[in-house]
């Protein structure tokens, strides 16, 4: 999918850097620098969350586009995580792109269940006694 969206702001002219399982490691933080840097021509960075899901500060960024669903709600908001950090100073939006009657569509849906089940199950937590009087003991 990085390739068509590549082909897409070739074709727009859109400047871009890219970021994907191909990259050589050597090369990526210099990529990440280059698209964080203040004056940065750079209007896109391409980016395969396999890839740059852990550890990349993206805050020369402020949309973030997901287009490519995980099963797993946690990838989607680390890679969220990138751009949405300490030492953003913009605004941050993002944006998630999927077709109705699809597969992604099912894996959205099962996202929000297991986000909504995580919640039920942190917050019930937060209700629990923590501590016990010697009559709760007996």
């Amino acid at each position: 999918t990085l390739d068509v969206i590549q082909r897409l702001c070739e074709s727009s002219e859109y400047r871009y850097l890219r970021l994907d399982g191909n990259t050589a490691t050597s090369k990526r933080q210099s990529i990440v620098e280059r698209f964080n840097a203040k004056y940065s021509n750079d209007f896109v960075f391409l980016l395969s969350s396999k890839a740059g899901g852990v550890g990349l500060n993206l805050i020369g960024a402020s949309r973030l586009i997901l287009y490519d669903i995980d099963w797993n709600p946690a990838n989607d908001l680390q890679a969220m995580a990138r751009v949405w950090r300490d030492g953003q100073r913009k605004k941050v939006y993002i944006y998630r792109l999927l077709t109705t009657g699809t597969i992604e569509e099912k894996i959205y849906q099962r996202q929000t269940t297991k986000q909504s089940l995580s919640g039920a199950v942190a917050d019930a937590k937060k209700e629990s006694k923590v501590e016990f009087t010697v009559e709760d003991i007996r």
